[in-house]
C-alpha cells in the first residue's frame, strides 16, 4: 500500500531556503503525501542530537522520515533507505543518525543502499543530497515504489555504527550519554524508561549525576517541573521514552555546562 506521509528533519535552521525545497520537491512527485516538518532547528553537524529527534517519529503516522543531518556529504558515505518492522522508511546519510531511530520502531526489516539516479533529481548536487537524493526517495516510497528499486541490499550489520548506544545498568550506577539539550536548557539521556524502571526509583528519591568534571549533581526524581522549587533541579521521565534532567523555570545546562554527546553516569540508592 503506498505510504502517504513524509517527514523532513534537518539541522539547516529556519531560515533556510533548502526546507521549502526539499518539501516542493517531494510535492512534485507525490503530490497527494502529507508533509510534516518535524525539525529544522537541530544543532548543527550534530549526529546525536539529529538521531534523538528522529526517535520520535513513534508519535508520527508511518510513513517516509528524511534526516538531513549530514556532515560528510558529497564524501564516500553512502544514501541509504533504513525499512523498520513498523513498517516507516528512515531515508538520510549512513552516519548513524537512523539507525536510533530503527530500534524504538521494531527494528531493522532491510537496508539498501540508494543508487538508481531514475529516483534522484539530476544532476545531484554534491552538497545538497537533501533535495536531490533523500527528499526524492521519500516520496518516491510514498508512491509505493519497491525499496529493492532503488539500489542494492546492504547487510545492516554493515552500517556506520549509531550515533548512540543504549544505556548500561551496572549494579546500582547507570552509565549514559547526554544525547539532546533542548531549549529550556533540559537535558536528554540515553536511559530508556523501562530500564530506568527496573531500579524501582520512587518520587522524592535523590539520584546523583557524576560527569567526571563537575562536582556531583544531587538530583531529586521527579514527575514534573514544579515537583521542585524554581531554579531547583530534578530527573523524571521526559514525553518520549527517556530520561530528562530538568531546572524548574531555569536552564539546568546554563548551570551545569555539559554537552550533547556526553557520557556520564547516574548513581541509584538501590537496584
Amino acid at each position: 500500500m503506498p505510504r502517504a506521509f513524509i517527514s523532513l528533519t534537518s539541522d539547516f535552521g529556519v531560515q533556510s531556503q533548502g526546507i521549502g525545497v526539499m518539501e516542493g520537491v517531494a510535492r512534485a512527485i507525490a503530490p497527494d503525501a502529507n508533509v510534516v516538518h518535524l525539525m529544522h532547528g537541530l544543532p548543527a553537524f550534530d549526529i546525536t542530537a539529529a538521531a534523538r529527534t528522529l526517535e520520535t517519529i513513534t508519535h508520527l503516522p508511518i510513513g517516509s522520515h528524511v534526516c538531513v543531518c549530514d556532515p560528510g556529504v558529497g564524501s564516500s558515505r553512502k544514501a541509504i533507505i533504513i525499512e523498520v518492522n513498523r513498517g516507516d522508511f528512515l531515508v538520510g546519510p549512513d552516519n548513524g543518525v537512523l539507525v536510533p531511530a530503527s530500534r524504538v520502531l521494531g527494528g531493522i526489516k532491510r537496508v539498501h543502499e540508494i543508487t538508481n539516479e531514475k529516483y534522484m533529481l539530476l544532476p545531484v548536487s554534491a552538497i545538497f543530497h537533501g533535495r536531490d537524493i533523500f527528499a526524492p526517495a521519500a516520496a518516491h516510497l510514498a508512491t509505493g515504489v519497491s525499496i529493492t528499486e532503488f539500489g542494492p541490499p546492504l547487510p545492516p550489520e554493515k552500517l556506520v555504527a549509531p550515533a548512540y548506544d543504549e544505556a548500561v545498568a551496572e549494579g546500582h550506577k547507570i552509565k549514559c550519554r547526554i544525547i539532546q539539550i533542548n531549549k529550556f536548557g533540559s537535558m536528554h539521556l540515553n536511559i530508556r524508561q523501562d530500564l530506568w524502571d527496573t531500579f524501582h526509583i520512587r518520587l522524592g528519591d535523590i539520584v546523583t549525576l557524576i560527569s567526571g568534571r563537575l562536582p556531583p549533581i544531587k538530583l531529586p526524581v521527579g514527575r514534573t517541573f514544579s515537583d521542585v522549587p524554581k531554579q531547583e533541579c530534578l530527573i523524571m521521565k521526559d514525553d518520549f521514552g527517556r530520561m530528562e534532567v530538568a531546572m524548574n523555570l531555569g536552564s539546568f545546562t546554563e548551570r551545569y555546562p555539559l554537552k550533547i554527546g556526553e557520557d556520564v553516569v547516574l548513581e541509584v540508592a538501590s537496584a
